[in-house]
This record gives C-alpha cells, sequence and structure tokens, in this order.
C-alpha cells in the first residue's frame, strides 16, 4: 500500500482532496440509481394508496412512502454532492462576466463622485492644517495685544489658555 503525502498536483495546481475524482464518480452513479429507487417506492405508495379509495380494500404498500422519502433525500444529495463542482463553474461562468459588467459600469459612473469626495477630504486636510497655522497666528497676536499694553498678563495667560484648549 502507498500513500502519498501532501496533495497531489494535476495540471500545476495541488489538489484539496486527491481522491475527489473518485469521490465525484460514485456520487454521481449512486446518487441518481438511490434517488430513482426512491421514486419508485414513493410511486408504488402512491399508487397502492389511492387505489385503495377506487374500493380496491385497504393500502397494503403504505409503508413504501417511509422507504421512498429517505431514499429520495440520501439520492438526491448524493447527486447534488457530485455535480456541484460543475454547477458551480457553470454558475460563475455566468455570473461573472455580469459582475464584471457591473463593477466597470459602476467604476465608470461614480468616477465624478469618487473624484468629488476625494476633494472634500483634501480640502477638510487643508483646512485643518490652516487651523494649526490659525493657533499660531491668534497666539502670536494675543502676544501683540499684551505687548501694545492693550491686555494685561493675566487676561493674556486666560486667553492663551483658551486658544490651546480649543486644540
Amino acid at each position: 500500500m502507498h500513500l502519498e503525502s501532501g496533495p497531489v498536483k494535476v495540471d500545476g495546481m495541488k489538489q484539496i482532496n486527491p481522491n475527489g475524482q473518485k469521490q465525484r464518480g460514485v456520487l454521481r452513479m449512486l446518487g441518481p440509481g438511490i434517488l430513482g429507487i426512491g421514486v419508485l417506492f414513493m410511486i408504488a405508495g402512491f399508487v397502492d394508496f389511492f387505489r385503495a379509495f377506487g374500493g380496491h380494500g385497504r393500502p397494503e404498500l403504505f409503508w413504501c412512502f417511509f422507504v421512498g422519502m429517505p431514499l429520495i433525500f440520501v439520492g438526491g444529495m448524493m447527486t447534488k454532492m457530485g455535480f456541484l463542482g460543475a454547477i458551480f463553474r457553470y454558475t460563475a461562468g455566468e455570473t461573472a462576466p455580469v459582475a464584471k459588467d457591473t463593477f466597470n459600469y459602476t467604476a465608470r459612473e461614480t468616477k465624478e463622485g469618487v473624484k468629488d469626495i476625494a476633494s472634500a477630504v483634501s480640502e477638510g486636510f487643508r483646512e485643518g492644517s490652516k487651523e494649526k497655522e490659525s493657533v499660531e497666528d491668534r497666539l502670536e497676536k494675543l502676544k501683540g495685544l499684551r505687548d501694545q499694553g492693550l491686555i494685561d498678563a493675566e487676561d493674556y495667560e486666560e486667553q492663551k489658555d483658551r486658544i490651546l484648549n480649543d486644540l
């Protein structure tokens, strides 16, 4: 018995499950078979049940419903798992071009709006940096008022604290 270490490479890509093809083949064969057997059991149960209403006595194959339902479920799930990759590849092939077109359309149509937003953000940054300059200017003006004798040292310190607290 030979055990391989790590995933097997197929077409240069590593497979997550090296036995995936075998398992998929088993699911694709057994799934529809079990599903078909379940459908046959359900049909037998239905026919027998509705024949009883036609005056043919009591239903004798009612138990077929209880066998058919789980078989339909199991067979349906196995079939779904066996064809899931193909379904997803088909779906991706159908939806990816639409998603690409939608993305490109949205990018083209919102370009002006994005530019406006970017412009507003950069303008906000510029105004924010001007506020830092204006704080320095305000402190300089306040110092000038003190030096000119228009405000006293106590007013100067109070106004300076207010300006610095606004930061």
